[in-house]
């Protein structure tokens, strides 16, 4: 398939993705349905219209209001929806038209959902987390399958078991449970890229968290006894390491060589 014509694709694909993940965001916390009722407004309760439901459009179409009881509606809906849009795209530009990518936008569409709900309740749920290393596993079967790479397949899997022990340990320096279930996940995927990819996205993770958290202090909004999300530091860090991992390690490596 022609690349110009696969981004289109992908792009209408992850506006669609992210509205769906809007609903996800806001009704999972709070252990909703994500069937019924349909969509409708929080204040009002009235259904949302079709027209009003197309992603990004809708909201600007509505000037950001309800259209029945005039109750503002968050920006962060159309942000969710572009922002999972551009995520997908540039997936999409790493893999191009593979086996692999399917596994990756699923990653990605997670990524946006869980780094929304962290931040909201400082929580990342079960109801995601956990079945995501079956649906992982599944998407990751026919580059096995159809292009051979059984060793990126067992590279993922070891890999995923060290992270996972890594972070039973970090549990003794008070590392949430959601943290621990969702670093093995991602280090199912970097595994499945390669060694270097792993590493680079665990430290990122910890380095970005910890400038984050020093920011927050710096700033006066966090104490060093606050509680602060960590799932968007590791989602982050993996992303970084999915986009750059390569050149990173091998800057890193460059940093560890002497030179003559």
């Amino acid at each position: 398939m022609p690349q110009p014509l696969l981004l289109g694709i992908v792009g209408m694909l992850g506006l669609a993705v992210g509205s769906f993940l809007n609903v996800v965001i806001h009704r999972v916390p709070r252990g909703e349905s994500l069937v019924r009722p349909g969509s409708h407004c929080p204040a009002c309760g009235h259904e949302i219209r079709p027209r009003h439901n197309i992603p990004v459009a809708g909201w600007l179409l509505l000037r950001g209001r309800c259209a029945d009881c005039e109750a503002p509606i968050s920006a962060r809906y159309p942000l969710v929806e572009a922002g999972t849009a551009a995520l997908f795209l540039a997936v999409t530009a790493k893999f191009g038209w593979s086996w692999e990518l399917p596994a990756f936008l699923y990653l990605a569409a997670i990524a946006v959902a869980l780094t929304m709900i962290d931040l909201d309740v400082f929580r990342l749920p079960d109801q995601i987390v956990l079945p995501s290393y079956s649906v992982a596993l599944f998407l990751l079967l026919p580059p096995m399958i159809f292009d051979g790479q059984w060793t990126a397949g067992t590279r993922a899997l070891i890999a995923a078991a060290l992270v996972w022990g890594f972070f039973l340990f970090l549990r003794l320096f008070k590392m949430g449970w959601g943290d621990i279930k969702l670093a093995p996940l991602l280090a199912l995927y970097l595994g499945w890229l390669g060694w270097s990819w792993v590493l680079v996205g665990l430290f990122a993770g910890f380095v970005i968290g910890g400038f984050a958290g020093s920011a927050l202090m710096a700033a006066g909004r966090a104490t060093r006894k606050s509680k602060i999300p960590y799932g968007p530091f590791l989602l982050a860090g993996a992303f970084l390491a999915i986009f750059a991992g390569a050149p990173i390690a091998d800057w890193y490596s460059s940093l560890l060589t002497p030179t003559v």
